[in-house]
């Protein structure tokens, strides 16, 4: 048997490569969210004045800085309301944006509340503010059961189902 091979041209190749490497994807994350459970750990470790509740989010080698955020962030809101709006921003901020980083991840800004990141997430955050894990679980089977296998639901709400 005699196989033929094709030589393709270098610069379709090149092409190929530059799609791939200028290509951008938006990741489907829901901790730089305003509603998100970064941002709500911020909120109640300001309201409590208790940093800790924060640095479970964070590289161990990142604390410090998330400290120093902390403490600079809890003098300023005592000033007055504008102040204490900006510095809680900034202190939600500078903790997604480390949190993303401990995680590989680019920080593209605070997202607003109430986007559609798909049944899973909600379950995930309905879990951790209540500590069951069952809910995820219970969610993610109910979901399968009603669409059949290879039923994937996208991150902003649409459902799809993928062939195997």
């Amino acid at each position: 048997m005699i196989i033929k091979l094709s030589i393709v041209p270098v610069p379709f190749f090149v092409v190929l490569f530059a799609i791939g490497l200028f290509q951008t994807q938006q990741a489907i994350a829901h901790c730089d969210g305003i509603d998100g459970p970064v941002v709500k750990a911020a909120q109640k470790a300001l309201e409590m004045g208790n940093v800790n509740l924060v640095l479970i989010w964070v590289q161990k080698t990142d604390e410090d800085e998330i400290k120093k955020a902390f403490q600079k962030t809890f003098a300023v809101r005592k000033l007055n309301p504008q102040a204490k709006e900006l510095a809680d921003t900034y202190f939600f901020e500078t903790l997604v944006r480390i949190h993303r980083a401990g995680e590989g991840a680019p920080y593209t800004g605070l997202k607003p509340a109430g986007r559609d990141l798909g049944s899973a997430i909600q379950a995930a955050d309905k879990a951790l503010e209540n500590g069951k894990i069952e809910t995820p679980i219970e969610t993610l089977n109910r979901w399968n059961a009603k669409r059949g296998p290879g039923a994937v639901q996208t991150g902003d709400g649409q459902k799809e189902v993928r062939q195997r």
